[in-house]
């Protein structure tokens, strides 16, 4: 075998390797994730409007939605909304004084989260059933999310996956910890 020819195959060689790895990265994107563009500033600061995030389909597959997680779940009028998850199932939420409280107990604030200024329909206690989940964005000031009657409480089914990596911009490109 010659120079040219040693060189050549070497040149297919990682071509071939680079179109395996395309290919599986695809599969693996789109058979187990989803990609969502968010839409508004409802999650500022984490999420910017046009960000591009993935959603890991399975997480809840296996487990369940937890405080904190950040998720994307399908209006009533099949809108997908990116939102973070603050009442789990069972549990009472309600707004006082711009603090949000659980069964009673004051909210711890994660940071960056300013407090809510407009309780909505969370002024007065929300009993959430058990497949609901009430979700707030991390702007609470310009937030569309379950103090609200067109939202509401978010069953289940509703949720689609855990938001877990920003493709777009590639400047941002991150993870998402919830």
């Amino acid at each position: 075998m010659n120079e040219d020819t040693a060189w050549l195959r070497r040149i297919v060689h990682w071509v071939v390797d680079l179109v395996v790895a395309v290919a599986l990265a695809w599969f693996l994107v789109y058979g187990f994730c989803g990609q969502v563009r968010i839409l508004g500033n409802s999650m500022q600061p984490l999420l910017d409007a046009e960000d591009v995030v993935l959603v890991n389909r399975l997480a809840y597959d296996l487990g369940s939605p937890q405080r904190f997680d950040v998720v994307v779940f399908e209006r009533e009028d099949q809108q997908k909304n990116v939102k973070r998850v603050i009442g789990l199932p069972g549990e009472t939420v309600q707004i006082k004084g711009g603090m949000v409280f659980i069964d009673g107990e004051l909210l711890p604030v994660e940071d960056g989260l300013e407090q809510v200024s407009l309780a909505g329909m969370a002024d007065t206690p929300i009993r959430l059933g058990e497949d609901e989940y009430f979700l707030l964005g991390d702007n609470r000031d310009s937030s569309e999310d379950s103090r609200f009657a067109n939202i509401g409480n978010v069953k289940r089914g509703q949720i689609q996956g855990k938001v877990w990596f920003r493709i777009l911009p590639l400047l941002k490109l991150d993870l998402i910890h919830s």
